[in-house]
C-alpha cells in the first residue's frame, strides 16, 4: 500500500472516532468518494491496524442502525421548511 494511502486511512479513521462521523461526512471532509472511505475503514485500516479497525467499524455501525432515523428527519425539516414558506 502507498504511503498516501496508509496516511490517509490512518486521517480518516482518527476522524471518525473522534466526531463519530457518518461515511458520507468523512468522504465530504476529505474529498474522497464514499466508496474510497467504505474500503479504507473495512479492508485497509484492518491491514494497518486492527484495533482502531474494530473501534472504527462500531462507529459505523451504530451510523447504520440509526441512519433510518436521520433521513426521518431530514424529511421532517424539509417539509417543516417548506410549510412555513407557504405560510
Amino acid at each position: 500500500m502507498e504511503a498516501y494511502i496508509e496516511t490517509r486511512v490512518m486521517d480518516v479513521a482518527s476522524f471518525i472516532i473522534e466526531t463519530k462521523a457518518t461515511v458520507r461526512r468523512a468522504a465530504k471532509e476529505f474529498g474522497v468518494s464514499k466508496s474510497t472511505v467504505h474500503k479504507d475503514m473495512t479492508s485497509r485500516l484492518r491491514q494497518l491496524d486492527k484495533a482502531l479497525a474494530h473501534e472504527v467499524a462500531e462507529i459505523l455501525e451504530i451510523n447504520k442502525e440509526e441512519r433510518h432515523i436521520r433521513g426521518g428527519y431530514a424529511t421532517y425539516l424539509k417539509y417543516k421548511a417548506l410549510s412555513a414558506a407557504k405560510s
